[in-house]
């Protein structure tokens, strides 16, 4: 081999490793936006920093901050009413939580324990203000010091605080919760980097804070747009790739008037752009486009996948979309009608289910979980009181489900319908 052929050989391995490196750093960001120096992607997001940035701003208008003790993706939903979204299992209250402990550990020592945690959490939960919306906080039962463990554990899983010594478990409980403590450093830079807000909401003045939830949720995000053809383009641009990285996938129907020209026009090039990136595939419809990643890392709702509730929805998936399929009208469903099919197929699956769910009257949490599952994949949509089928649950309109294989090592499948 000539040292010219050589040389090239060598250029073109050091540009495909780039290449898979920065591909690895971008999908770490996708699935950890706030991500610590002991993340495993971490190396690989400093060194590809500058590219990742460029790229970032080009295409989804996020900014990316990247130094020795972290990386923030300031990843913002196009959509700020999506019920889906936010930590899981995490309602209004446990929210105040969060931002209570935040304003806590903003104003610790550079190390602060579990229970010192909670004692102020008290101290600021005393703040009439929350007192008058009807927000308490003692510390005194097991279900609060629950709550409180949480958090600490949902700031330890990003990395904003960093177990030391001790652990949370037996503070919970009621006999040993006094004697039980953890240490924890505090890292201020992750912790700074929390809200993914472009302003926020200590620099409002009085007079000028929004009056209404809505309101303040959109302040926080209101970003600036040029006042031009080509920033009107670019905040479409943003807008629409923002959603093809965070949602399942995009239905051209929720699109209004100059999105969708948009969107109709540039949808095959924008998805060439996004899936060299992010390593994707694309699935174009007459109904919309979906990004797909057949390795199922940027999933957080997987399907399908192993365990009870998994099984379920899969079921519920496909009786839908066979439904959807034969229907000649939109189509609508009651839960009740899901409960009822869920309830029949126990009888012929539900050996294979954990036994609570076999109890009679589980149908009916089994439904509810099977339908908030398939609407955080984009498949239903609810609507006054039933569930609408979109046209990406036709995905899974295969056919009967099989279990196949000996006891103890079943595998379901979806057979093929008859022609």
């Amino acid at each position: 081999m000539s040292s010219a052929r050589t040389t090239r050989h060598v250029s073109d391995l050091q540009k495909a490793q780039q290449q898979d490196e920065f591909r690895r750093a971008l999908r770490g960001l996708l699935m950890r936006p706030l991500m610590s120096p002991d993340h495993a992607d971490f190396p690989a997001v400093r060194r590809q920093a500058d590219r990742l940035r460029e790229w970032f701003a080009r295409e989804t208008g996020w900014p990316l901050h990247v130094d020795r003790e972290g990386a923030r993706l300031f990843k913002r939903p196009a959509d700020l009413s999506d019920p889906t979204r936010g930590l899981p299992g995490y309602d209004r209250r446990r929210y105040v939580l969060l931002c209570l402990a935040c304003t806590v550990l903003e104003r610790a020592d550079p190390q602060i324990t579990l229970r010192l945690i909670g004692e102020r959490i008290v101290q600021q939960a005393a703040d009439p203000a929350l007192e008058e919306m009807g927000f308490t906080f003692t510390l005194r039962s097991a279900a609060e010091r629950r709550e409180l463990v949480a958090i600490c554990r949902s700031l330890l899983e990003q990395g904003v605080l960093e177990r030391v010594a001790g652990e949370e478990e037996n503070f919970v409980h009621d006999s040993g919760w006094q004697q039980s403590d953890a240490l924890y450093d505090v890292h201020r830079r992750l912790l700074a980097d929390l809200l993914a807000a472009v302003r926020g909401p200590s620099t409002w003045r009085t007079d000028e804070a929004p009056a209404t939830t809505d309101a303040r949720m959109r302040a926080l995000v209101a970003e600036y747009t040029v006042e031009s053809d080509q920033g009107r383009r670019d905040a479409l641009r943003h807008q629409l790739a923002r959603r093809l990285l965070d949602d399942p996938v995009l239905y051209t129907e929720t699109l209004e008037a100059d999105a969708h020209a948009y969107f109709v026009n540039q949808r095959g090039a924008m998805a060439s752009r996004l899936c060299e990136a992010a390593g994707l595939i694309a699935e174009q419809r007459a109904e919309g486009l979906a990004l797909v990643d057949e390795s199922g890392q940027l999933t957080d709702v997987a399907m399908p996948a192993e365990g009870t509730e998994a099984h379920i929805t899969l079921l519920v998936a496909e009786h839908l979309a066979q439904r959807l399929r034969r229907a000649r009208a939109p189509l609508r469903v009651d839960e009740a009608e899901i409960a009822l099919f869920l309830r029949d197929a126990a009888g012929r699956y539900g050996r294979y289910w954990r036994k609570s769910a076999r109890a009679p009257g589980a149908e009916h949490e089994l439904a509810a979980i099977a339908v908030e599952r398939l609407c955080q994949l984009g498949l239903l949509a609810r609507e006054h009181g039933s569930v609408r089928p979109l046209p990406a649950i036709a995905r899974f309109s295969l056919g009967q489900t099989e279990v196949r294989g000996t006891p103890g090592t079943e595998t379901l499948f979806l057979s093929e319908p008859d022609a």
